[in-house]
């Protein structure tokens, strides 16, 4: 098929990697503009997505916006048989849904209609989830309301959302290149009305450890927010963020340091901290972090 291809992160790659191996002509690849990055913030950086398409020879568009008249007929001009879209981040008006002969086909991380919405990978990490996965959904006006055509499934377990994204990206990528080897065989089948979440996106507040809860949702929200924006807490004045860490037994004042191994209190049991990250310093493991930076017993996180 003749294709135009919307993603912007990470996520987005291996679909666009599979779809162009699989031959199918990518008219255009659109994604978000570059945004300030680089090592003193300032560099002007290509999204994941299109570093990949320029190293493949293909055709990038990166509009601030869709909603002009005249972005929607250069789309239109384009003349694609079907859109495939992978996390783009921007909202595609009624005439570029329109603008491909087969209208729109989105890939989605999550089973629908649970978890619509901005981050359902978060979502379901910190609900608890047993499972999650991927659909192939046609797109239209409403927020992830449409028709789904085929779907993959993968249990949570003990999960990050970083590999969880890797893993879903992976399934979702060899699923779109199913669906559109043979569409009609796919038939879409309506979302049901019944369980409709959505996952609003990720404010930073929710990003803060909060050692009142459960040590089963602290855990939760370490895996969740793994390995980035990170999950943290406040120790005279400095963050330290938590990437990895285990439910163990214990008990003490929430937030509270409760040996040399940097366990902490939470509101039932607590947590153990695995690996942890300071301010401008590399990842490591909670017994390198004590070494150069102790942190004894009795101490209360923030």
């Amino acid at each position: 098929m003749r294709i135009v291809y919307m993603g912007t992160p990470e996520f987005a790659v291996p679909a666009l990697m599979a779809l162009h191996g699989a031959g199918h002509e990518i008219a255009a690849v659109y994604t978000q503009p570059p945004r300030p990055g680089g090592r003193r913030g300032k560099e002007l950086t290509p999204t994941p997505v299109h570093k990949a398409a320029e190293a493949l020879g293909l055709t990038v568009q990166h509009p601030a916006s869709l909603k002009g008249a005249d972005e929607q007929a250069a789309f239109a001009a384009l003349g694609a048989e079907i859109g495939v879209v992978a996390a783009y981040g921007l909202i595609l008006p009624v005439p570029v849904l329109a603008g491909a002969r087969r209208g729109c086909l989105n890939l989605h991380a999550s089973l629908l209609p649970r978890w619509r919405g901005a981050a359902p990978i978060q979502r379901a990490i910190l609900a608890g989830d047993a499972e999650t996965g991927v659909d192939v959904m046609r797109m239209e006006a409403g927020l992830d309301t449409g028709a789904v055509l085929a779907e993959a499934r993968t249990a949570i377990g003990g999960k990050t959302a970083g590999e969880l994204t890797g893993e879903l990206a992976g399934l979702g990528a060899g699923l779109i290149v199913r669906v559109l080897a043979d569409l009609a065989a796919f038939p879409e089948v309506a979302q049901a009305t019944d369980g409709v979440t959505y996952a609003k996106k990720i404010d930073k507040a929710e990003t803060r450890l909060d050692f009142a809860l459960p040590a089963e949702q602290v855990e939760r929200q370490v895996r969740a927010f793994a390995p980035a924006p990170g999950a943290w807490f406040e120790l005279e004045g400095e963050r330290y963020k938590v990437l990895a860490g285990d439910m163990v037994d214990g008990s003490g004042a929430a937030g509270t340091v409760l040996d040399e191994q940097l366990t902490i209190a939470c509101g039932a049991g607590a947590l153990r901290v695995g690996a942890i990250q300071r301010a401008g310093k590399p990842v490591m493991d909670a017994a390198s972090l004590l070494r150069g930076r102790p942190i004894p017993a009795g101490t209360v996180l923030a």
